[in-house]
């Protein structure tokens, strides 16, 4: 028998189910409360509604916990790949290595992009953020593939693999867009990648090999742009992540719902958090540097200041996240051998806030945009580009909700409101005559 809550408003009675999650969370379903009652809920943020059952991930932001189909954030950072972890996401285990193999080749089989697409990059101004030039090319990608309706309405096996192909298509050419985008800002040669690399040193060599020297991969580097990637790769029902779930609910294509869900994501309370702390360095550098003023300035509730690159708006504890790129940070600083002025205004930050009781009683410690910020500074990646590298981690994880949502046959998304606007009224006629 399945537990039951029991609603009453004024003459209104209504029982409704109890979910229960793998991970003991619980939910009432309402499914049916305003065929039942006519009655709707209101939530605005959706920050207390569940809009989807899904097996991706679990996040318990009251514990610091992460979980990627049931691995934790923690060892899969360690032990896996990005191309494992993205296959995890998307397919529901973790691949073998015939299975990791395959989806490497299949990527690189699909990594060539249409000379006209080229063309379009370079009708940008260089001005242009790279946000909307990343959204605008993933969709345009649309045009060079021709469309076909996924129903998954039956256990078709072309179906199956149409969806394969494109799921290919974007983890394949979404890195293309991501480099040739980074490089044209620079004023350098678009570059492809190469065959005999892996996904990921594919990426860091696209974007940063130089037309007048032989590239040598840094692992260091290499090993923190993984785990960057992999930490990136999802966060459950987030803006970006419920944009291309309601956008693919109305069986708009794959390419079409991840370019949404890049539009979501440029916000700069959503993926640029990240650029936002890097802004707030640079007003800190140019103020003198005084880390301590700022800091008070934080505290001061009447203060305009708002201290970027800490705390969580899930996160009630520290972001699980923050503690692995923390240590990826200070080996590439450390290899790097940089001396940059806003990377000791960030150091000396996170160390006031570590060691500062006013913050950690409120729980507000760094957060993964903050040190992964300072990796894509200590890199030499622009500060515009700093939210397009969080699309390319996500990237992922909307293709997996995306698949999700398709082979569950989700409805498509409806929400309802409480209209507030004028009632019934009539039309004056004005007689110019």
């Amino acid at each position: 028998m399945s537990k039951k809550v029991n609603l009453k408003i004024k003459d209104i009675e209504i029982d409704l189910d109890l979910i229960e999650g793998s991970e003991n969370e619980l939910a009432i379903d309402i499914s049916k409360l305003r065929a039942n009652s006519n009655l709707i809920t209101i939530d605005p943020g959706y920050k207390n509604t569940g809009s989807c059952k899904s097996g991706i991930t679990f996040l318990n932001g009251e514990k610091g916990v992460l979980r990627y189909r049931g691995y934790s954030i923690e060892e899969l950072a360690q032990k896996a790949s990005f191309l494992e972890v993205a296959f995890l996401l998307i397919y529901c285990e973790l691949p073998n290595k015939k299975q990791l193999s395959q989806l490497l080749t299949d990527i690189q089989n699909n990594s060539i992009i249409d000379e006209d697409v080229k063309r379009i990059l370079e009708t940008f101004p260089k001005s242009a953020h790279p946000m909307g030039i990343l959204s605008s090319l993933t969709s345009a990608l649309i045009a060079f593939k021709p469309e076909k309706k996924i129903s998954l309405n039956n256990n078709d096996k072309s179906e199956e693999d149409y969806m394969y192909s494109n799921i290919v298509q974007l983890l394949a050419k979404i890195p293309m867009l991501v480099a040739w985008v980074h490089r044209r800002r620079r004023g350098l040669a678009l570059k492809y990648g190469n065959y005999n690399l892996g996904y990921v040193e594919n990426i860091t060599k696209m974007m940063f090999q130089l037309p007048n020297q032989e590239y040598i991969e840094n692992k260091v580097i290499v090993d923190a742009m993984n785990k960057l990637l992999i930490l990136h790769a999802d966060h459950e029902q987030n803006c970006s992540t419920s944009t291309v779930r309601i956008v693919g609910s109305s069986e708009a294509s794959l390419f079409a719902s991840v370019s949404a869900g890049i539009s979501a994501l440029w916000g700069r309370l959503h993926g640029g958090a990240n650029e936002a702390v890097l802004q707030m360095l640079e007003a800190i550098r140019r103020d003198g540097g005084d880390t301590k003023k700022f800091m008070s300035k934080a505290k001061d509730k009447s203060d305009p200041f708002r201290l970027m690159g800490f705390g969580h708006r899930v996160y009630k504890n520290f972001d699980p996240r923050a503690k692995i790129i923390k240590v990826a940070a200070d080996k590439v600083l450390n290899d790097l051998g940089i001396n940059d002025p806003i990377l000791d205004i960030a150091k000396s930050l996170e160390h006031e806030a570590l060691n500062d009781q006013y913050f950690i009683d409120r729980k507000l410690y760094p957060n993964v945009d903050f040190y992964s910020g300072i990796i894509y500074k200590a890199l030499d990646i622009p500060t515009e580009m700093f939210t397009v590298m969080f699309a390319l981690g996500r990237l992922p994880g909307w293709v997996a909700h995306w698949r999700e949502m398709r082979m569950n046959k989700e409805p498509i998304g409806r929400p309802r409101q409480v209209y507030t606007g004028e009632v019934s009224r009539d039309v004056k006629e004005i007689n110019l005559r």
